[in-house]
């Protein structure tokens, strides 16, 4: 993340088709309202091991897009594992899907992006894939791409 956010309004209008807007309303939740970075992917279905595996690894500025399949019914990150996400120098993490402890995640220094909240923790057996391409909203979002989200929303290199 630079020192000056770029808006991902004006990066549109530089950029253009080059880059894909998701169109699914996420909420801004981390007190990074912008944060950008080179993408970490995982897919995963109401289970965070992996969350907590990869975030407790270097992050060097990178953002973690985590594909829950849209789940609303437990959550894939609460505020330990976002603390872990700071102290390993990550940007960010976009949640398709649920967090949990929203008011300890939102003093955190730490962009977060996801589609809710719910109390009840997720299983952690470790099931689900990293380092994969994800599709959300019809977006193909890959490892390795760049990403731009603030609060007008998120764009992602084709």
């Amino acid at each position: 993340m630079s020192d000056t956010p770029v808006a991902t309004a004006d990066l549109y209008d530089e950029r253009g088709e080059e880059l894909a807007s998701v169109s699914l309303q996420f909420q801004s939740l981390g007190a990074h309202s912008h944060f950008s970075g080179p993408v970490r992917t995982i897919k995963c279905f109401e289970d965070n091991a992996l969350v907590k595996e990869v975030l407790g690894t270097r992050g060097d500025g990178a953002v973690l897009v985590v594909d829950g399949g849209s789940s609303l019914r437990t959550a894939l990150m609460g505020d330990m594992i976002a603390a872990s996400a700071v102290q390993n120098g990550w940007a960010g993490v976009v949640i398709n899907g649920a967090i949990r402890d929203r008011e300890a995640i939102a003093e955190l220094p730490l962009g977060v992006k996801a589609l809710g909240s719910n109390p009840r923790k997720s299983s952690k057996t470790g099931a689900g894939e990293a380092d994969v391409d994800l599709v959300i909203d019809g977006v193909t979002i890959r490892s390795g791409a760049m990403i731009w989200c603030d609060p007008d929303g998120i764009l992602v290199e084709r």
